[in-house]
Order: C-alpha cells, then sequence, then structure tokens
C-alpha cells in the first residue's frame, strides 16, 4: 500500500467535489468518445483573457472543502444561422490554481497544493500539459434542472479529455449569441474514475476511500470576432 503524507491526503481533497453536501451541480451524463460537431458558419475565437473553468473539491463527507481555477488557453466557438453549431477549447494544466480563501489550515499552503495536482500522482502535467472540451452536439433545453446555471436554455454535449482520456458528457447549459460575440456557461459534476484519475492504489486504499470520485467543474467560456 503507497504510503500516504498528509499533504497528499489534503492535495487528493483538491480533485473531487462530494456527493453528499456541498455539491452545487447535477452530474453530467457519460458516454463513449463521439463524433464532434462540423464547424459551420462563423468561426469566433476564444478570449482566453475573460474565459475561465473553475472547480471546487471536497474530501468525502463534504469535509475540507477547496477550490480555484484553471485558465482556458485557446479555442474556437463556431455560429451558424444564430446558434453555436461547433466549439472547442483548450485547457492549461499548469495554471491550475488552488484560492487562497479556500486553505483554512495554518500548516497548508495553496503554492505547495497547487504542486501536487500537478505531479504524477493527479494530473502528471509535465506530460498532459492540456485538457481539452470539444463540442459534439448542442440542442434545446426544455427544462434546466434545479442545479442547472442561471439561465440554462441548451443541452451541450461534447468530449472532454482528461489525463490524456477522453469521454464525451452531456450538461445543461446557458449559450448566448449577441452581435459578434458567442458564450457557453455551465455547471456540472464529472465521475474522476471515468478518466481512470485515482490515488490510491486500489479501492481499499485509504487515499482512495476517503476522496469522493466527483470533481464539480463550473465553465465560462467567450468568444468572440
Amino acid at each position: 500500500m503507497k504510503k500516504i503524507s498528509v499533504i497528499a491526503l489534503v492535495g487528493v481533497g483538491l480533485l473531487v467535489a462530494s456527493c453528499n453536501k456541498g455539491k452545487s451541480a447535477d452530474t453530467a451524463a457519460t458516454a463513449q468518445e463521439q463524433t464532434v460537431a462540423e464547424s459551420k458558419g462563423e468561426v469566433l475565437a476564444v478570449d482566453a483573457a475573460t474565459s475561465v473553468v473553475n472547480w471546487k473539491a471536497y474530501h468525502k463527507g463534504g469535509m475540507a472543502p477547496r477550490w480555484g481555477t484553471l485558465s482556458v488557453k485557446s479555442g474556437d466557438i463556431s455560429v451558424d444561422g444564430g446558434q453555436v453549431s461547433a466549439g472547442n477549447f483548450v485547457i492549461d494544466m499548469n495554471s491550475i490554481k488552488v484560492d487562497p480563501a479556500s486553505v483554512t489550515e495554518k500548516d497548508k499552503k495553496p503554492a505547495d497544493l497547487e504542486a501536487h495536482l500537478k505531479n504524477p500522482d493527479f494530473f502528471d502535467a509535465a506530460k498532459n500539459p492540456t485538457s481539452e472540451f470539444k463540442i459534439t452536439s448542442v440542442a434545446d433545453l426544455k427544462e434546466a434542472p434545479k442545479d442547472a446555471v442561471a439561465g440554462a436554455n441548451k443541452t451541450v454535449s461534447g468530449n472532454l479529455t482528461l489525463s490524456g482520456k477522453t469521454m464525451n458528457v452531456t450538461f445543461p447549459a446557458k449559450v448566448d449569441v449577441v452581435d459578434n460575440s458567442a458564450s457557453i456557461q455551465a455547471k456540472f459534476t464529472v465521475n474522476r474514475a471515468d478518466w481512470g484519475i485515482k490515488f490510491g492504489t486500489s479501492e481499499a486504499d485509504p487515499a482512495e476511500w476517503m476522496i469522493s470520485k466527483d470533481i464539480e467543474i463550473a465553465i465560462d467560456v467567450k468568444a468572440k470576432k
């Protein structure tokens, strides 16, 4: 069994959102990788300066909550007939930040936790420096779930690549097209095990069973002409 340090256990907590108290986003439906939507119409470049991915995480039972951000490196959104038809964006895994406000323990430092998330125990940012999302479909949303992002009006499906593995995820989103710009906002929860992300050597390893398998993600991507 892997030797577990205190800082390692705390670092694992950054990866996962509690499936108990504190969870504030519905679980996205997952499936195998699907065909990416064909780009049609006008292609708008993602504005990396104003786009961001937020994450929030807990140990099991809602303990030791952490949250922070990841930067969007590049991407584009296609608009056809006033509707988003396709799109993709790339996330810089080396940009992961831990909000200092979420680290309340005196012996813990955000920078140490950030470094641990980048190492091979977790995302191995040296080997997988980016994650990526590619839209496979966008459809009208008839009724938004209770925990969907405010103003959700579409159902978005896309291939999400984490740690080198790709799975398709489907979630409610607020998709807006105004003048020469487009934006996609959403919040959803995924199960890290679907991407093979784990810290413990087995399900019996304390490093694994002390941590929820859920990751809560919120995206805010803006593109403009």
